[in-house]
């Protein structure tokens, strides 16, 4: 192997949590990559890509080689954003690379994103290594483009099998029309065509890894040390930032019970809050964060009970929440954690079964 160097990419967050959008640029700053640019949401990162696309035949204008985006956000979503992304004249490059990164990495979720045209799908919470390791794919073994009348994105088949081969619901390459050029037509008219687009591996170009022979690169190991090293130093960043949170989710119990007809805006509420929660907990070192935080989501999601014993429930989660940044509880807690999981379940099932 041969080390890559990052300097001259240029990837785009999109992110609607400032600590995590800030928590991914240092991340990506400390694995080498050059140029950095975020936006807070879906609608935020169309006006930015369309800038990129008025400006990128001009010398020294904008370029994004890469979009990392959040898939729960408000008003553009990431899965929406994606299909913007792949399907609209006015994106720069319908064929980069889209990391989705979301907390909700349930297999609906996941199937849902490599339809629209998801590249690599990376769950909340994640670790230096494990952004690293995506990088890495989307450099090494990027995939044909498939277009079609109704998709376009990456081939959704990774790996070439007998399975595959057998598989006579699959059109042969043959069957298809290749292109070795992405300026021309993406898109098919007729329903039954399918275009390949064979591509040059320009991030790889661009890593400085198309030497004689070479099919793997990687980033100095100091590097990625350095980067795991610093995202754990945000931890007390990280507690600060979840206090806040629990706190919020607090005051938005409160006005539920104080307002029966206002509930249902609140429990939305609460189930982005546990979402957040739910996603980032592990990757600063608070697993159980992001278990308590999962529980949260799963009982606050769409068409959920919203009486006053339900009110109860989200109080337990955020009490159970409380006590492990309190003490500082890393890893499962051990003989502690068990205990503060056997509380939280014991309120679940009080609340659930009230006596009469």
């Amino acid at each position: 192997m041969s080390f890559y160097n990052l300097e001259r990419f240029s990837v785009f967050i999109v992110e609607d949590n400032a600590f995590m959008r800030n928590t991914l640029k240092d991340l990506l700053q400390n694995l080498g990559v050059g140029t950095i640019r975020s936006a807070e949401n879906g609608a935020e990162a169309i006006e930015f890509l369309k800038s990129v696309k008025a400006t990128s035949a001009v010398p020294g204008g904008l370029y994004v080689d890469m979009v990392i985006s959040d898939m729960i956000m408000a008003p553009i979503n990431g899965l929406l954003l994606c299909r913007w992304v792949r399907q609209s004249k006015d994106c720069p490059n319908r064929f980069m690379p889209y990391l989705m990164l979301s907390g909700a990495a349930d297999n609906a979720y996941v199937e849902s994103a490599r339809d629209l045209g998801v590249t690599e799908f990376l769950a909340k919470p994640f670790s230096a290594t494990s952004v690293y390791e995506k990088l890495m794919e989307v450099i090494d073994f990027p995939r044909p483009i498939i277009a079609t009348h109704t998709y376009t994105g990456p081939d959704r088949r990774r790996k070439k099998s007998r399975e595959m081969e057998d598989d006579k619901r699959k059109m042969k390459e043959s069957d298809c029309t290749v292109v070795y050029s992405a300026g021309k037509v993406v898109k098919p008219k007729d329903n039954t065509d399918v275009w390949i687009f064979k591509l040059p591996n320009s991030l790889k170009e661009k890593a400085g890894g198309m030497g004689k022979g070479m099919t793997q690169g990687e980033i100095p190991t100091d590097l990625l040390e350095q980067a795991e090293s610093k995202l754990q130093t945000k931890k007390l960043d990280f507690t600060d930032w979840a206090i806040n949170y629990l706190a919020e989710l607090s005051d938005l119990c409160t006005r539920a019970l104080a307002n029966s007809e206002r509930r249902n805006a609140n429990f939305e509420k609460i189930n982005l809050l546990a979402h957040e929660l739910r996603g980032q907990g592990g990757t600063f070192g608070y697993p159980l964060i992001t278990v308590f935080g999962k529980m949260l989501y799963e009982v606050t999601q769409e068409g959920c009970r919203m009486d006053d014993s339900a009110v109860e429930i989200v109080k337990a989660h955020i009490d159970a929440m409380r006590v492990v940044l309190r003490e500082k509880i890393s890893g499962d807690g051990g003989a502690l954690g068990k205990k503060i999981y056997a509380s939280l379940q014991a309120a679940i099932n009080k609340h659930n079964n009230p006596k009469v």
